[in-house]
């Protein structure tokens, strides 16, 4: 069964960085876009940005360009999302999807492969 695990969430505060991992198991990264997505609470998930199986020209949402840093590490079957400046609004579930259908997406329904998600809180 495909899984992909999320870790590296917490509560930092605003300003501050984190920086979370999605691992995959029992399938390897290598041949798939990686999307991250968060989920505030009340709000509908949305994509936060996505980078294709060569790890070129990552793609991010406007609101956390510049910010935040999307890589990959095919060796070790992790791709990363660097968080800086948080802001309080940043606050929320934060999940990683794999999809082989899409090179460069943040729509939900191209992904096939989701995690559980890992909890992201930024204090004011």
């Amino acid at each position: 069964q495909v899984q992909l695990v999320e870790s590296g969430g917490g509560l930092v505060q605003s300003g501050g960085s984190l920086r979370l991992s999605c691992v995959a198991s029992r399938f390897t990264l290598d041949g798939y876009t990686i999307g991250w997505f968060r989920q505030a609470p009340g709000w509908e998930r949305e994509g936060v940005g996505c980078i294709s199986s060569s790890g070129s020209n990552p793609y991010y949402l406007s609101t956390v360009k510049g910010r935040f840093t999307i890589s990959r590490d095919n060796a070790k079957n992790t791709v990363y999302l660097q968080m800086d400046s948080l802001q309080p609004e940043d606050t929320g579930v934060y999940y990683c999807a794999a999809t082989q259908r899409a090179t460069e997406s943040i729509w939900e329904p191209d992904y096939d492969y989701w995690g559980q998600g890992t909890q992201v809180t930024v204090s004011s």
